[in-house]
């Protein structure tokens, strides 16, 4: 009887044991694929977040305008984050902007939860990677100003000895591309297919995992010249950001990948490469640069191509009505004396 027992006993640990050690350790490393998973499942892939990420300040006498000029040219219904940088931010700002680093951009945002936020910076560019920030940490309606502070003036202005200009916009656009070997307008050759990143993280937490993410691709380098992958395109991996028909009809670099939209639900990420540099330029950088930030928070290498084709091809796009740089508003602003 005390052997019946006893075998009795192991049969019903053996189950116990095995609906043990089936379970997930809590120390596991977390992988991209269920990272991914949570990204679609809490509508974070790309297409959603970058619905509505960026608004022109326009006067609020013209329909749908964020600018107050009654009341000092104040953008009332949003809280205004300057990213600039402390002496240009002191020679003029958007009455009521906050000054702070791109660092601290969702760690400032808890405390202005009542209204959204709208980020400036120099050229629309910066400001994206701080909106991607915000939006996939739980700020859905922040917004980039496009063209950052140069849309809203083009004065000039000394920091010690240094002569500045708020406008960053009109020494950076061109044609360079114009004529060049480099710049052609034959169709994209088939989106490669690669894996996904390998990355793991400690944390078993998705939520940890993003916020994680985040304040790593806040730290992270993200910034390629036009004109050095212009010269030399077969150095770089290359993304063009727009649809077929732009991506033949203005020209693109020679050998770039035409990719839109760029989504994680239907694996179009597949065409990144996760263990080499990604290069992704659209019309003025500003979409590119938003864009970048979300790859890297993925864990894909990605840089954006600075001031995109309105620095290689601006006359062209400016004829056809699409997004180009043309002057600043010239609105009045305030200025802080140190």
């Amino acid at each position: 009887m005390k052997v019946f027992f006893k075998y009795a006993i192991l049969v019903l640990l053996v189950p116990a044991l095995v609906l043990v050690s089936c379970k997930k350790d809590p120390t596991e490393s977390k992988a991209f694929e269920d990272f991914k998973d949570y990204m679609v499942d809490n509508n974070l892939d790309l297409p959603a977040l970058l619905d509505g990420y960026i608004i022109a300040p326009t006067l609020t006498t013209v329909t749908g305008g964020i600018v107050d000029s009654a009341a000092g040219y104040t953008i009332p219904n949003y809280h205004v984050f300057d990213i600039r940088g402390t002496d240009d931010f002191n020679a003029g700002h958007i009455k009521g902007a906050i000054n702070l680093v791109l660092a601290d951009v969702v760690t400032t945002a808890a405390n202005y939860a009542d209204k959204p936020i709208l980020v400036v910076c120099y050229s629309g560019q910066t400001a994206g990677r701080a909106v991607m920030a915000l939006r996939l940490s739980g700020y859905p309606d922040a917004k980039v100003m496009k063209f950052g502070f140069s849309y809203w003036s083009s004065d000039t202005y000394n920091v010690g000895d240094e002569a500045r200009s708020f406008d960053k916009w009109t020494g950076k656009i061109g044609d360079p591309a114009v004529g060049h070997q480099n710049w052609v307008t034959d169709a994209s050759v088939q989106l490669p297919d690669y894996g996904y990143p390998t990355w793991e993280s400690d944390n078993i937490d998705e939520a940890a995992i993003l916020a994680e993410r985040v304040n790593a691709m806040l730290g992270m380098d993200w910034t390629t010249s036009s004109t050095a992958v212009l010269n030399d395109p077969d150095a770089f991996n290359i993304y063009n950001f727009w649809t077929p028909e732009d991506y033949t009809t203005f020209g693109h670099y020679k050998g770039a990948y035409q990719i839109k939209p760029i989504s994680i639900a239907d694996d179009i990420i597949k065409a990144f490469d996760p263990d080499a540099e990604n290069q992704v330029y659209c019309f003025t950088g500003q979409t590119s640069s938003f864009t970048t930030a979300w790859l890297q928070v993925l864990g894909y290498p990605a840089k954006s191509i600075t001031y995109g084709v309105n620095s290689l091809s601006h006359t062209a796009l400016d004829n056809a009505g699409k997004p180009a740089w043309h002057h600043a508003f010239e609105y009045e602003y305030e200025t802080t004396v140190k």
